[in-house]
This record gives structure tokens, sequence and C-alpha cells, in this order.
């Protein structure tokens, strides 16, 4: 893990060092590009083997899901969709505790989400005429749930839960692993339909429909490069809630933090992927190195250590800065998912922020509360994108139609300025149909 002083390397070095790869500059590693080469017998790109897929399963369907699952994931499938039996099999599985604690995380979430809830409006123009916005959620969405090394029933919560307060009409879920902790999270959420299938060509069939799976209007959920590149590619067949790349975290530590916290915090990042990003910024030298220390120490202890030595050594970062102001300046260039205030006067601090995905104050507020209990969602922007993009919400799930109606007098009213305006961009036909009326 690098330690830097801005004072020493300077400020555009700093920037450098918090400038983030987009995910399509994220090369494949080896033994992903080996397997590759044995499925499509030659060395193709992460959009070259997305494409080919997307393309595919447009193409034939749900033939092409059941070939696309036989390579990639050694599985052979039959009917895609999980029975009701199946689900409830799988939550009776789950230790009593486990399933309580779902249920609060799953009680907060809905709570927090419901005060999104927008409102339709009319206001009224002239003597009768009035204008207005009818707020209507989507008729279906998607949920992805990867599979992998772990299982995350959180992230089934976060993606479908705003979706049920929104009143989206169904929510179907593509998972390639029946984790019981997966089902017990989409059975209290209310997912209506699970199928079991996974990978690009799982988003493609929710994208364009099969025969087995519906078509939605929306795909939501993480994912790795391969479903993240196939959803960009669908983009415009339907919705899509953001282009998500690996975890990161920003902590702003001044002299008051506790070392020990901060460690933690970045090591909470860092288990997630070897390509997630834990950075502090702090006012301390001595702190700084303190840190590195912890980073050291609490590493040892980790089960899933490998991965998260690989992201620090990789992607952990260190800067000192010479004032909270710079701190926040370099926190709003970076605009990373996820911003920990570890200050002794974090609300001081808050103005300041700008681009964040999530901001936790003070250092009782640990990032994983945010992920697992708190309410608010953990379906952020990532990779720098937080400068123009929003966390995932009730609002992700609805869309806005437009009233407009003038009574006959005041379209009159109105009629020069439109017939103006329509002249001056060359659209004779727009004028007409008010001269029409007028």
């Amino acid at each position: 893990m690098q330690i830097v002083n801005s004072a020493t390397v300077g400020r555009a070095a700093v920037e450098r060092l918090l400038t983030k790869k987009s995910f399509d500059e994220v090369e494949l590693s080896p033994k992903v590009r080996d397997a590759n080469k044995k499925i499509f017998g030659e060395d193709l790109t992460a959009i070259e083997i997305v494409r080919r897929i997307v393309g595919d399963v447009r193409a034939r369907g749900d033939s092409a899901v059941v070939e696309w699952t036989r390579k990639i994931d050694g599985v052979e499938l039959e009917s895609f969709a999980l029975d009701t039996s199946e689900v409830t099999a799988a939550v009776e599985r789950v230790k009593p505790e486990v399933l309580a604690s779902l249920k609060v995380a799953a009680e907060n979430i809905r709570r927090f989400h419901a005060e999104q809830l927008p409102k339709s409006w009319i206001t009224y123009r002239g003597a009768n005429s009035l204008l207005g916005q009818v707020v209507v959620p989507l008729n279906r969405v998607g949920v992805y749930v990867p599979g992998g090394t772990a299982a995350y029933p959180s992230s089934v919560l976060m993606n479908v839960i705003p979706a049920k307060v929104a009143g989206v009409g169904e929510v179907v879920m593509c998972t390639p692993n029946a984790n019981p902790h997966v089902l017990a999270a989409a059975h209290l959420a209310g997912v209506d339909r699970i199928f079991k299938i996974g990978g690009a060509q799982a988003v493609a069939a929710m994208a364009f429909g099969t025969e087995q799976i519906p078509r939605v209007d929306k795909i939501v959920g993480p994912g790795n490069i391969f479903v993240t590149l196939a959803k960009k590619e669908v983009y415009g067949h339907c919705d899509i809630d953001m282009l998500a790349g690996p975890s990161e975290i920003l902590i702003i530590a001044d002299e008051t933090a506790n070392p020990e916290y901060a460690a933690a915090d970045m090591l909470s990042q860092a288990e997630h992927d070897p390509l997630a990003c834990s950075i502090v910024i702090t006012t301390s030298a001595p702190l700084a190195e303190r840190i590195a220390a912890q980073v050291d120490a609490q590493l040892k202890r980790l089960p899933r250590r490998e991965i998260a030595t690989a992201s620090i050594e990789r992607n952990g970062l260190i800067v000192v800065a010479k004032d909270l102001d710079e701190a926040a300046d370099f926190a709003n260039f970076s605009a990373p998912e996820h911003l920990e205030l570890l200050t002794g006067a974090p609300f001081e601090l808050l103005p300041k922020i700008r681009n964040a995905g999530a901001i936790f104050l003070g250092a009782y507020s640990p990032e994983p509360l945010g992920d697992y209990l708190a309410g608010p969602n953990h379906v952020l922007p990532t990779g720098g994108t937080a400068k123009f993009y929003s966390v995932l919400n009730v609002e992700t799930f609805l869309k806005r139609t437009s009233l407009i109606s003038y009574t006959r007098g005041d379209l009159l009213n109105a009629a020069q300025d439109v017939i103006r305006l329509a002249e001056a961009e060359g659209l004779q036909a727009h004028a007409a149909a008010i001269r029409q009326r007028a």
C-alpha cells in the first residue's frame, strides 16, 4: 500500500493516483482468459465475448441460454424457473436468527424508501387550463443476483424492496445459485419469479425475453465484468440501473480518528474483490503510518485475506493532505462510492462534500452498517460516477409523464408566441397546427 504526502508530490500527482480506470479498461486475468479460450476457441476481449452471447440469446432465446450455461457454468438446464416449494424449502434451511436479521433489514429498507415516493401533481394555468405530471411505476423489472465466491442477500433486499415500494407490477430475479440466504431475501422482499441462470445470458434473456423468461423494462443488480458489459450492451432495449465497477471506499480522517477503525473499514471493501479500492485521506502523517500498520496486522486475521491483500497491494492508498479543505477537495475529485468522515466534527465537514454515493458520518457509522441494516440503499455509483449519478432509489423504478390541457381561450393567448418560435426553427407544420385552431 502506498503512502503519499500532497505537500511532497503535489496536487496533480495525488489526483492522478485518485483517477479510476473505467471498467472497460479492466484486463481479464490469465486464468479467465485461458478458460474463455477453451470455450470460444480464440482469445476474445470481454466485450467481444458479451456481444457474442447477447446476440445469440436475442436470436435463439432459451436454446442459447441453455447452451451458454452449459459451456460457461457446466450446468445442464431443463427448466429455468424455481417453483414455490423450492423457495420455501430453502427459506426453512436458513437459521432463525439470520432470518430475523434479514427481516429487520428489510423493514428498515422499506421504511427508508417509503419516504422517497414522489407524487403526481396538477397545477392550473388560466381559467381551466392545466399542466401536470403523472408518476407511473415500471411494469416489470429484472434483478440480477450474482453467484460466485459469495452470496449477497443484502443486494436482493436493496434492489427489490425499492421496486416494490414504487409499485412495480412484477419483479423477476435471475441468479445462478439457489443460495438459501438469497432465496430467503427474495421471499421477504416479494420477488414474483426466480430463474436459476446467470452471466451475460441472463441479462440478455431479461432484456429481450425468451420462451421461459419474460422481457423486462429495466435490469438492476450487481455482477462481474461480463454482467456489467451485458447491461451496457442491452441498454436502449431496456433501461439499466448503472454500470457498476468494483467496490470502493474513501475515508477522510483527522488526528482524532481511530487507526484500527480506519484500517478495518478499508479492509471491509478490500475483501470484496482484488480490484476493490480502499483510500484514506488524512491530515496526520503519524496517523497514516498507524493505519498502514493496522491494515497489515488485521489482514492476517481475515478468512478472505488473499483477495483483500491483492486489493490493498493494487489499489490501497493513504494520502496525507495539508488540511481538511484539501482532503474534501480530493474526495470530491475521487467521487467515491462510500465516503466515511472519521473526523472530530464530521457535520462541519459535510457541507464541503459534493460527490459521493453515500456518506457515513463519525466513528460509529461504519460502511457495513449501510451495506446491511440502516435502510439507505447500498447500490451506489462507482468509478467516479457519483459526480453525476445517484444512489439506487424508489425513483429508479418510476417514470414521469407530462400532462397538458389548454382551453381554446388560453391557446389563443399563447398562439402567436408558439407560431413565432416554430417559424424561427423552420418548422412550418408546427406553426400551421396552431393556426388551424386560432
